[in-house]
Parts: C-alpha cells; sequence; structure tokens
C-alpha cells in the first residue's frame, strides 16, 4: 500500500499546514483579529463585528477550532470561543523557527 501524502512529512510539518490552512481565509483572520482584540471570550458578538451570517461565521469557527487554534465552552444556548493560548504559543514558536532559517542574500535572483 503507498503512502498518503502527509505520512512524508514531519507531525511538524504537518501541524503547522493544519493550523495554516486553518487560518488561510480572510474571515478567520477577522474573527482570530476579533477575538485577540477583546483579549477575552467572544460570545456571539461576531455576526455584527463582522457583518457575516451566523452560519458562515459558525462553519470558520469549527475550522478554527478543529485547528486547535481557538477553544470554546457552551453556556447555556450560547457557545463562547478565545484563542487556545497553547496553540498559539506554539504556532508563533514554530512560525519565528521557520522565518528565522532564510538568510537574506542580496544577490539572489
Amino acid at each position: 500500500m503507498g503512502l498518503t501524502k502527509t505520512e512524508i512529512f514531519t507531525e511538524e510539518q504537518n501541524r503547522l499546514a493544519v493550523m495554516l490552512k486553518a487560518m488561510a481565509h480572510p474571515a478567520r483572520i477577522a474573527i482570530l483579529q476579533q477575538i485577540i482584540k477583546a483579549n477575552a471570550c467572544i460570545c456571539g458578538d461576531l455576526v455584527e463585528e463582522l457583518g457575516l451570517a451566523q452560519a458562515t461565521i459558525s462553519q470558520h469557527l469549527k475550522e478554527l477550532k478543529n485547528a486547535g487554534i481557538i477553544q470554546g465552552t457552551i453556556e447555556g444556548v450560547s457557545v463562547c470561543y478565545c484563542i487556545n493560548p497553547t496553540v498559539w504559543n506554539e504556532l508563533q514558536q514554530q512560525l519565528s523557527a521557520f522565518f528565522s532559517t532564510y538568510e537574506l542574500k542580496t544577490n539572489c535572483c
């Protein structure tokens, strides 16, 4: 049986790709910016802030939560979301390490 594409990459490469894929939509970036700006859990305020339909926001929140970037709790009929600090820190460290591996060369291309 052949390898799946993810099996030829390291666990770290796959994890980073999952997180970046989850963030790779302008609505998701806007959602993360709103959560960061609030510096607290957000409970249903995103529809008014972003001007998107509740179903659309819910789908984007689901993608971010599945990647572990945000975490949520159910309180009655509302769901509150906030940044998952452990995963956020992991993402920050991985991106920092990734970007620091490149050395700018002025005579390239």
